[in-house]
């Protein structure tokens, strides 16, 4: 299986707290790619930037230590990000789904909004 984590599911993984049994199980698989976005990783810089968010300053390095692979936004995950039904207003979150769309990937979370796309989902 190949997995996208949500931003609150990798800052629960990295935290070590909160993830669901199916969720947990599912990281730690050797046989399942797991990714991270970048867009995850520019919210994190944003949210801590204005103080609402405590976290390492070495997230490179702890996705690197958890074998994660990292996972660009190109042209096409900005157009799919865009053309979404409005079902969701958080361009972050529109971009996880248009990106775990496009790159066939299960998108770990536990926002219920992302219910309402066409996108395979992991209850974090």
């Amino acid at each position: 299986m190949r997995l996208l984590l949500d931003t609150h599911a990798l800052l629960w993984w990295l935290a070590d707290r909160e993830l669901g049994v199916d969720a947990r199980a599912a990281i730690e698989d050797p046989l399942n790619e797991v990714f991270v976005s970048a867009a995850t990783a520019w919210e994190i810089s944003i949210k801590r930037a204005l103080g609402k968010l405590r976290v390492p300053d070495d997230l490179t390095t702890q996705l690197e230590a958890n074998d994660f692979t990292p996972l660009a936004i190109s042209i096409d995950h900005a157009f799919a990000a865009g053309s979404l039904p409005k079902h969701h207003d958080d361009p972050f979150d529109r971009m996880l789904i248009a990106q775990a769309t496009l790159e066939e990937l299960t998108l770990v979370t536990r926002d219920q909004h992302f219910a309402t796309y066409d996108v395979r989902l992991l209850a974090a």
